[in-house]
């Protein structure tokens, strides 16, 4: 464990914790030294062209502004998008897809629904397999597990030979009611691996041996797709690490807001691809813990989206069939709803003469025009600071300069096509970004059955403090909790994680006193194999079990997710468990009924094993009010306002202002409309409110 650190030289007095997530636009860093408690950050841009090299960078800037020795890291989390742009990029492995003969347009039929149901112009997206790639293999396995028809190795053989001539790389063995029994497709891999050693092949039953062909299969897909790229990339990272003299071996995050390590994530791709969304959820409900904050909506803007997720009672909410790009991923996940609406967002006017924002963006090369980088479209960074919010200050640690005439240029172009004034384009560009995260939050609100007026919004990414505060306003929502550090809370987030692995059995069964006896042997297995997961992570201490199970009414097409009670699994009593789903589907759907037949399709279990217990140093607060630097011109939307400008680093416990203002911090800025009271808390969280 000691990655090349000279055995003879001093052991480092720090201990630093390190977490690292990679966006579109930044590389954040948060590191944390135990020891004396000093909490750093820092943004570097992304270096698309050479995934990981940024890391390499930040760490050297680390060493050398905040003198953090790689030899006394003793635990480094890494979150990456390589895998979430390896799929919307379409630059994945070249796969074949091997199922039962006569099902072959599984992926294609899908579930026979439309992206945009109402949409006449609304197309399905191209599969990641070709349909030439999919070979029937005759087999067959009954819904109940017997067996019908063993797999035909000839046919497979043949598979074999004509995927390799069409130059596939690996294969993906997807066979029918392998939930009941993964034999039939663990058969055919192994005759695979004995033709073609050379082709890596998954399948579905060990990826995630769940009911339904169709999301069983392109879950399969999803991490096939992505393999090659992330264990290369996660290779180079190791090799990278070692190379610094880094102790500590790295930990990934995960979609579900858990961390595995490196050699796991080499073959559990799939389980990666969100991990830097539900890094951020993660590191907000870390935040609003710690603020005693029991309901949050999150909002995290980068270069290229936003995204948002509840929070309740401290705890992030999960789902299934989040989508990656254009196709759904279901396994566990952090909830998380995006929009194509970032700082980088690209303005545009169509054809009937519309203003459009996004979901189009310029991404960190060439980034919006005010970074002076060879951009030339109008960004919503752009209209900032054409607005005058942004540009009177460095951003991103010194490593950007604002240059207000390039970005003025920009917006001119779009105000020329529609006859209005600079400024009143560059507001109207903002208000149509709000408006569409606007519509975005109704909708997830809706589908979890909660009134975001009864949360508080957390802003944090590198745009999420400049457009959050005029996004809760319109909501009516009565607060806005900012943390001290709302450009890194996603490396945050893996900083602060547990290890967790999800674990899966499908029941499909009528939930009776008869099923209690499997429902009991089910959790026992499940919670060995939990147990065994963590010990392979390296995890030695006691392990936290979480069980839900997706249940429904007899004859209903969709599941609703319920939190079980272990001991609810004892006796022969299933009372406790129906009356759980119950009262869950009235909270979803103001109705229920006692008297009818529940079904239980998937048993799911968390084994969780807690990560460092990490305390940020607080500070007492003392009433005060704060005093502006100086004042800025800024145009909010009717005339240009002398805007007082504070600095976030003098902003102590216990301050006090009062909008409009402007907060500018190494890694973002806030922009606070007037009529907004503001206080600084023991945490330096700034606490934002509404006059009524």
């Amino acid at each position: 464990m000691d990655g090349g650190m000279d055995r003879g030289a001093a052991v480092p007095e720090a201990d630093w914790k390190v977490g690292v997530d990679i966006g579109g636009t930044f590389i954040d860093f948060c590191a944390l030294d135990t020891r004396s408690g000093r909490v750093t950050s820092l943004k570097v841009l992304t270096t698309p062209d050479d995934p990981g090299a940024e890391l390499m960078t930040g760490l050297t800037l680390l060493a050398e502004r905040e003198g953090l020795d790689p030899r006394a890291v003793t635990r480094f989390v890494h979150g990456t998008t390589v895998g979430m742009n390896t799929v919307i990029q379409r630059k994945g492995a070249p796969l074949a897809l091997l199922t039962n003969a006569g099902f072959e347009d599984v992926i294609e039929l899908a579930r026979l629904r439309m992206p945009d149901t109402y949409s006449l112009f609304c197309s399905r997206p191209d599969q990641l397999v070709a349909r030439d790639m999919v070979f029937g293999i005759p087999a067959r396995l009954r819904s109940d597990g017997t067996e019908r028809q063993a797999p035909d190795m000839t046919a497979v053989a043949d598979a074999v030979a004509a995927l390799r001539a069409k130059g596939a790389v690996g294969v993906v063995v997807s066979f029918l009611h392998s939930w009941r029994d993964g034999g039939h497709e663990t058969v055919v891999k192994e005759e695979i691996a004995r033709l073609a050693p050379d082709l890596f092949v998954f399948t579905s039953a060990e990826v995630w041996p769940v009911i339904r062909e169709y999301e069983r299969t392109t879950t399969a897909i999803l991490n096939a797709y992505v393999h090659p790229r992330i264990s290369g990339y996660l290779s180079a990272l190791e090799e990278r690490l070692a190379g610094r003299d880094v102790p500590a071996r790295p930990l990934l995050t995960k979609s579900n807001g858990g961390v595995m390590n490196a050699a796991e994530g080499k073959r559990a791709c799939v389980h990666m691809l969100l991990s830097g969304a539900a890094s951020g959820v993660n590191g907000a409900a870390w935040l609003a813990r710690q603020a005693g904050e029991p309901r949050i909506l999150t909002l995290d803007i980068g270069g290229t989206s936003a995204d948002f997720a509840l929070i309740i009672d401290g705890q992030a909410q999960f789902g299934v069939g989040e989508m990656i790009g254009e196709f759904p991923l279901h396994i566990p996940s952090v909830s998380v709803s995006s929009i194509g609406i970032g700082g980088g967002s690209i303005a545009s006017v169509d054809g009937q003469g519309v203003l459009r924002v996004g979901p189009e963006s310029a991404g960190s090369t060439p980034g919006p025009a005010c970074y002076g980088r060879g951009g030339e479209w109008a960004t919503v960074t752009d209209a900032m600071v054409v607005c005058g919010w942004l540009g009177h200050s460095q951003m991103a640690y010194g490593q950007l300069r604002m240059d207000a005439d390039l970005a003025r240029a920009a917006v001119k172009r779009l105000a020329d096509r529609l006859g209005r004034s600079l400024e009143a384009t560059a507001q109207a560009i903002l208000d149509v970004a709000v408006s569409e995260m606007f519509a975005e939050v109704e909708k997830m609100a809706a589908r979890a059955g909660v009134d975001v007026r009864d949360f508080a919004l957390m802003p944090f990414g590198g745009g999420g403090p400049m457009l959050g505060v005029f996004l809760a306003r319109e909501l009516g929502m009565p607060r806005v909790v900012a943390p001290r550090w709302p450009g890194v809370v996603s490396a945050l987030g893996g900083l602060v994680a547990d290890l967790r692995g999800d674990f899966v059995r499908t029941l499909f069964a009528e939930l009776s006193p008869g099923l209690m006896p499997t429902l009991r042997e089910a959790f026992a297995a499940m919670a060995a194999e939990g147990r065994d997961w963590l010990t392979a992570q390296g995890h030695s201490s006691a392990a936290e079990l979480m069980i839900v199970a997706d249940m429904r009414y007899a004859g209903q097409s969709y599941e609703i997710e319920t939190p079980l009670d272990p001991s609810w699994l004892d006796g022969d009593d299933p009372g406790a468990i129906a009356a759980a789903f119950h009262a869950a589907h009235a909270r979803l759907y103001d109705f229920d009924d006692p008297d009818g037949r529940i079904e239980i399709v998937n048993l799911r279990l968390s084994a969780i094993g807690n990560g460092p217990a990490l305390h940020f140093p607080t500070a007492q607060e003392d009433d005060r009010g704060a005093s502006a630097e100086r004042t800025v011109p800024v145009y909010t939307g009717g005339a240009v306002t002398p805007v007082g400008l504070y600095r976030r680093a003098d902003l102590q416990a216990g301050a006090r202002f009062q909008g409009p203002a402007i907060v500018a911090q190494e890694d973002t800025t806030f922009a606070i409309p007037a009529g907004t009271g503001a206080r600084v808390d023991a945490h330096l969280n700034l606490h934002l409110t509404f006059a009524e």
